[in-house]
Formats: C-alpha cells, structure tokens, sequence
C-alpha cells in the first residue's frame, strides 16, 4: 500500500522539480514565474506517471494465473494490487482513456484488445482480459477482476466477444464468455451463459429486447484514415487539462508561500481560502471549455467519429482532471456545487440538494426545487449503444429523490415527492410515478 501510493508522489515530485529547474534555467526569479513551465511540469507528472503504473502493473501480474487461492497469498496480493493500480489509473491519467489511446495502453499492460475495439474507463486486470475486434466497454465497466468469499479470492480468464456492448457501470464476472453482438445494460450484470445476440439488463441478468440504433459504418465500425487523424488530433488535446491542473497546482503555491512571506503563521488559516479560489479557477475553466468547445447541449443522436462527441469528451476533461480535485469531490451538498452546476448548464432549482457532478450533459439535465441527488449517482443522459451516442432529458422533479449509487437514464423523469432507492437503475424512458418509491436494477415499485 505504501508503495502504491508512493508512484504519484514520485510523479509529482519529478513535475514540480521540472518545474522549478526550468524556472532556474530562465533565471526566473519570482515564485509565479513557475507558472510559465508548469505545463511542462504537468506533463512531465502525467508521462512519468503513467510509466511507473505500466511497471507496477506488469510486476505484479507476474503473479498472476487463474484459478482459487487464498486471500492472504502472492497470488491474492498481485490481483489486489493490479486492480487498484487499474483503478487508479482511469481517474489519475482520466485523458488516455476513452480514446484511439485507450487499447494500446491497455495492449501494453497485457490485455489482449481486438481491433477498432473501444473501451472508456474500465476496470481489469490485463494478463486475464480479452475484448474481441469492435468490443465496446462503456464508463466504469468491470471486467473479470476477482470474486471473495471466506478468506478465498478467484480469479479466470475474462472474454467479451466480438461487436458486444457493455454499458455504464456494467460487470462482466471472472471466468464468463459474453457471446459476440450481445449487450449488457447499465448497470447491469452478465449472465453467466450467453448467446450470440442476446441483450441484458439487471442483476441478476434477465434477457431484454433490444432497439439498435443505425447509423453510417464510416462513423462508427469502419472509420476512415481521414477520420481517426482527426479524431487523435482532438484526443491529443486532452494533455491541456493536465497542463492546467499543473497550472493551478502552481498558483496555489505561488500563493501559498507569498502568504507565508507576509504573514507567516497564519497562512496556515488561510490556506483554505487560497484553495477555494483556485477551485473556483478550476470550475471556470470547465465552464469556460464546456461553453467554447460545445455550447448548449440538445437531445439527438451523434454517431462514435463526429466532431460533437470528440469535443464533448474534450470539455470532459476539464471537469474530470481539473474541477473535480480542485472543487466537485469537496464540494457535496453545498449552495456552490449548485452554482456550480449551473454555470455548467444544469437547472437547479432553489433548496436542491445535490451530492454529485455525474450531469454528462448538462444542459438536458433538471433538478427540481428541495430535490435530492445521492453521491455516486449519475444522471446519465446519454447512451452509447452501437457505437452512437443518443442524448436526451432526465428530470427529477421538485422534492424528488434519486438515491445514493444509483442511475437515471435518457428520457426519465423522477416526478414530484418521489424517491428512488440506492442501487437503483431508472430504465430509459421510464416515468416514476409522483410520491410513490421504487427500488432495484431495474425499479420496482416498494
């Protein structure tokens, strides 16, 4: 544990001393001239970071076979180990996943990953994965991993087969085969067999009818050279949310020893304060590339390689790697997190009580007056299915409640006094009825 979280305070002491070397070789004197290099300095922590992760991870999956061994074991500790560096990684280097990068890292740390296959923040363990050719892994998948019971850890070899889906928060146990063009809903288990074709959703699984969704096979399965360039030019301005991350990390402090010079002491009272200004710079620079980069977000439907989608995970990274640090995962339940969200686009409505900043697209998103939104919840206005992002509104209304860890899909409406309970998966389009409470994956009525 020491040694894990020792890699990115390396990476971050070999940014700042970047930093500062180059602040020397300009013969800078001042402590903001360190503001001019430290976007070197982020991207110095960001390489570095992501290669001692790539060293951790390829150690300790020397360990690693399937099979059932005991927690407490060389085998135990390698799967423990590899899946918090994998899980670690989505959030820390947010920017190389979800993109053209995203397979080769992962082919790098093990993982046998198909052609054109797509995968966003997914959570495995590498030596063990296979995702086959057009695969499709949605936000905070879980694939293969590891199972506990009684002091026992188990692991097996993960497949997902050609053409399936898995959606937001989906699970794809250890040791199960997902037959090729299947589908697994939101938050949404797998079966533990499966058919060529077949669709999913709940936990436990139960098979589901599935509408696809059509669209032009240059934009989503088969993108030309023309496009992919494109769409890695965008990608490849992602690294300016970690160069202003490092910017701010600078300004803070730059402040930080100003205040220490005048007031010596009592800087450490004003610390605070310095951080809820440079929070409140990092939810300016999301506004600011969320109204640039997109501008106000309609419901519709925009297929895999399209300006729209590049841009909006573009504007992503901004909330993801800089606002969220610096602001959102501080900020739960406060009268500025909702001011926040509004800047962003959200509808918020007076007295609402919001605990996360899981709005995609915030401008399709309504909280109503004395609403309540759970941490963890996301409310997902946006689906991924065949390789076309469909957007749509979600609105809870006044006084309603969407509970902790749970999801709220396009086109549902949470309606007046009603509550949601955690864990729950509000199904697309689906209407909750006023002052009544649902619970399950997917909501049943209680």
């Amino acid at each position: 544990s020491l040694l894990l979280a020792l890699l990115p305070a390396a990476a971050a002491v070999s940014g700042a001393a970047a930093t500062v070397g180059l602040a020397r070789l300009a013969d800078t004197a001042s402590v903001w001239g360190l503001l001019v290099f430290a976007p070197v300095g982020g991207l110095v922590y960001f390489g570095l970071g992501m290669g001692l992760t790539w060293v951790a991870v390829r150690v300790a999956s020397i360990g690693i076979r399937p099979g059932v061994f005991p927690v407490r074991s060389v085998h135990g500790w390698a799967l423990w180990t590899v899946t918090r560096l994998m899980d670690d990684a989505r959030t820390r280097y947010f920017p190389i996943y979800a993109g053209l990068a995203t397979p080769v890292w992962l082919r790098s740390l093990g993982a046998t990953i198909g052609e054109r296959a797509e995968v966003s923040t997914a959570v495995l363990v590498p030596k063990l994965t296979e995702v086959r050719s057009g695969a499709f892994l949605a936000d905070d998948t879980m694939v293969g991993t590891y199972e506990l019971g009684d002091g026992w850890i188990r692991t097996e070899r993960t497949v997902v087969g050609k053409r399936s889906f898995v959606g937001n928060s989906g699970m794809v146990a250890p040791g199960r085969k997902l037959a090729k063009q299947s589908l697994v809903a939101v938050l949404s288990a797998s079966p533990k067999k499966s058919k060529a074709g077949s669709n999913w959703w709940g936990s436990p699984p139960e098979r589901m009818r599935r509408v696809e969704v059509e669209a032009a096979g240059e934009a989503t399965y088969a993108p030309s050279r023309a496009l992919m360039r494109k769409r890695g030019l965008v990608e490849t301005l992602r690294l300016l949310a970690p160069m202003a991350q490092a910017v701010l990390v600078a300004v803070f402090a730059a402040a930080a020893v100003t205040l220490l010079e005048r007031f010596g002491f009592w800087t450490y009272l004003l610390g605070g304060l310095v951080w809820m200004a440079v929070g409140a710079l990092a939810v300016g620079s999301a506004v600011v590339a969320k109204w640039v980069l997109i501008g106000r977000q309609k419901a519709g439907e925009h297929p895999l390689y399209s300006w729209y989608v590049w841009l909006n995970e573009l504007q992503d990274q901004f909330v993801e790697v800089v606002a969220a640090p610096w602001f959102f995962n501080h900020a739960a339940g406060s009268g500025e997190m909702n001011l926040a969200l509004r800047a962003l686009g959200v509808r918020v409505g007076r007295g609402a009580w919001i605990e996360s900043y899981w709005f995609p697209e915030t401008d399709l998103c309504q909280v109503g007056r004395g609403a309540s939104v759970g941490p963890g919840t996301v409310v997902q206005t946006h689906l991924f299915q065949d390789r076309v992002m469909s957007l749509d509104t979600v609105a809870i209304q006044d006084s309603a409640t969407l509970a902790a860890h749970s999801v709220s899909l396009p086109g549902s409406v949470i309606g007046q006094g009603a509550t949601v309970g955690p864990g729950s998966l509000v199904m697309r389009g689906d209407e909750v009825p006023a002052m009544t409470v649902w619970q399950g994956n997917p909501v049943e009525p209680q």
